[in-house]
């Protein structure tokens, strides 16, 4: 198992929040959901995303794909000076700066939200919200930069097409159609975050390509209960005890067994959150012989019992333990150069 299915694989990927927005300039959207992370796309217009804080706004046209980390504000406008008319709260209720709801008196039929009376210059954005992330998502999640856009791409514009078809559709299965579309568009970003350069992506996601510790982290990842040696894990990549450690330690900073320690009890956090979850059976799933020995650990490591992390995180879907990942933007293109302005960022080949 890799980063990315690890992040795939939990909750987050399941009941994804999508919506198709209507939009007539001009118009302006803050967006305080507190969602951990949230893509987006454009079928029709462009926008941009301005992220609190004095982040640079980014321009995103036709077929290029967001992907913006929270739980932090941010806005979506048809230009950075436009003021805001919709704010979109924590539960997805939409209401105007004065106060009025009007999540229900401008949808527009089955996922679909805006302007009643659209006319040529109306913009269409696609938008898909993971809910919670998993303990595993969060390692990921709290690596990512604020906003990562990749340009529009051959492969992501049928995406997008099936996703714009597929989200005011109520056929059965469509919630789980809808989500592995998601799915795909997030991997399709995330993928090429590694190779981009000045990315800022961590060592442990820029690793899987290498050819020593990509492999070793592939093994523990896939059996991370098994009770792995430094001898064995280079038996099996191929290379010499001496050069696995040492080529380990030069890419993720931390001994082989180092980093399974902390895989396990990432897992761990995760399966903790599983209301019929045991201690003692979660230990066994994660490669320690009791629930004492993995009560000590991630005691240790988290600062915490098992038991009381798992009240605290029971029930809530909380961020409140995911740690801040990098601020900025990145974006996955040729290098950005600033308007004549000199205070927003525009792509190489955007007109």
């Amino acid at each position: 198992m890799d980063m990315l299915t690890g992040l795939l694989e939990g909750p987050q990927a399941r009941g994804a929040f999508l919506l198709k927005s209507v939009l007539n300039p001009p118009w302006a959207m803050r967006i305080e959901d507190r969602a951990p992370l949230s893509v987006a796309t454009m079928v029709r217009g462009s926008a941009w995303l301005l992220p609190d804080g004095g982040g640079d706004p980014v321009l995103i046209a036709p077929g290029d794909v967001a992907v913006v980390r929270g739980p932090d504000p941010y806005t979506v406008a048809d230009a950075p000076g436009t003021p805001v008319q919709v704010t979109v709260g924590p539960d997805q209720r939409c209401s105007t700066p004065e106060g009025e709801d009007v999540t229900d008196s401008m949808a527009l039929g089955v996922r679909t939200w805006g302007a009643a009376h659209q006319h040529a210059g109306s913009a269409v954005m696609l938008s898909g919200t993971y809910q919670a992330p998993s303990e595993i998502g969060r390692r990921l999640l709290g690596a990512l930069p604020k906003i990562l856009v990749r340009p529009a791409k051959a492969a992501d514009a049928t995406l997008i097409d099936l996703l714009a078809s597929e989200i005011s559709s109520e056929e059965p299965g469509q919630e789980v159609v809808l989500d592995r579309l998601l799915d795909l568009l997030l991997i399709g970003v995330l993928r090429a975050w590694p190779s981009a350069a000045d990315s800022g992506a961590p060592a442990w996601f820029r690793a899987q390509s290498d050819p020593v510790v990509g492999p070793a982290l592939r093994l523990l990842h896939e059996s991370p209960a098994h009770g792995w040696t430094v001898e064995e894990l280079a038996v099996r990549v191929g290379v010499s005890r001496a050069s696995l450690a040492r080529r380990f330690r030069e890419v993720m900073g931390e001994p082989p067994v180092g980093y399974l320690t902390g895989w396990r009890l990432a897992l761990a956090a995760d399966m903790l959150r599983e209301p019929d979850a045991t201690v003692e059976r979660v230990a066994r799933r994660v490669g320690y012989g009791s629930a004492f020995a993995l009560s000590a650990a991630f005691k240790r490591v988290r600062g915490v019992s098992p038991q009381a992390y798992r009240a605290g995180a029971s029930g809530t879907g909380s961020d409140a333990d995911l740690a801040p990942g990098p601020g900025g933007t990145v974006v996955l293109s040729p290098p950005a150069v600033r308007s004549r302005r000199g205070r927003v960022r525009r792509r190489a080949g955007h007109r």
